[in-house]
């Protein structure tokens, strides 16, 4: 696996993604799983961190001890909510860290921000696109999961929206990446997901047509539209040329595996 516009790292057998703009931020840490390097076995393996798709918690906690362990991010201090395609975004505190971890988890929740240092968010993916943000001059980060759906609902432009109206950010300070995902030519989709997108103001060049009823849906390019919409400058914003199911034996891949994955984690916490 190789890349042209992200980092990735290894740490024995473990590799790891991180995003140079925000690797240069001062104040942040940073991380996004690969398949590499964890201890779950098929069809999980080997990083899996996702408590709720069948691996044993303990094989799940140790991936989560490894991952953080190469970021510095101190594992007891993480954050999870249960994802399900919304637009629902989560200002959290100190007082939520073990939440998806050793408390249950927020529902309907697939954005998470914060304004405190030591509370590490999380998101987990295998084809949809992470979204990670961070303002150093206002110090507020957060992390967004967006699928088709919440793409189609502008989840990107939200946190924008959120880390604005909340705690007064402005978007051309914000440092943003957007994350591995599966790519154009692997993503044939239906008519129904075409027309969700019809009241989104999106660019058509997001489509390509297979037929009159099948398309290939670009989620790497509408969340640049939408983020850059949003009035992030392209001179801060990170786009992953890494597609999941091309790669899928080193990223979890929900279209090339048949469903049979593990999930992979995006996590960013203030220091």
């Amino acid at each position: 696996m190789k890349s042209n516009t992200v980092n990735i790292n290894r740490v024995g057998e473990l590799q790891y993604i991180t995003f140079p703009k925000l690797s240069a931020a001062p104040g942040v840490r940073h991380v996004f799983s690969t398949r590499k390097g964890g201890v779950s076995g098929a069809p999980y393996g080997e990083m899996n961190l996702s408590f709720n798709n069948g691996d044993s918690r303990e094989n799940v906690l140790e991936n989560y001890r490894r991952i953080c362990s190469a970021a510095g991010i101190d594992p007891s201090r993480l954050v999870l909510s249960r994802q399900t395609h919304t637009k629902n975004i989560k200002t959290v505190t100190a007082k939520d860290i073990g939440t998806g971890v050793y408390k249950p988890s927020f529902h309907d929740v697939d954005g998470l921000i914060t304004n405190e240092p030591g509370v590490a968010l999380v998101t987990q993916y295998a084809d949809c696109v992470p979204l990670l943000f961070y303002d150093p001059v206002a110090r507020v980060c957060a992390n967004s999961h967006s699928g088709w759906r919440g793409t189609a609902l502008k989840i990107g432009a939200e946190t924008v929206k959120r880390m604005r109206g909340e705690f007064g950010c402005k978007p051309e300070n914000i440092i943003a990446a957007i994350g591995p995902c599966i790519c154009k030519n692997c993503y044939e989709v239906d008519l129904p997901v075409y027309n969700a997108f019809k009241e989104s103001g999106l660019s058509p060049d997001i489509f390509t047509p297979v037929d009159s009823e099948h398309f290939l849906l670009d989620l790497r390019l509408a969340n640049r539209e939408i983020l850059l919409g949003a009035g992030i400058l392209p001179e801060n914003l990170d786009v992953a040329d890494l597609c999941t199911a091309e790669n899928s034996r080193f990223l979890h891949s929900h279209r090339a595996t048949g469903g049979k994955r593990g999930n992979l984690a995006a996590i960013i916490e203030m220091i």
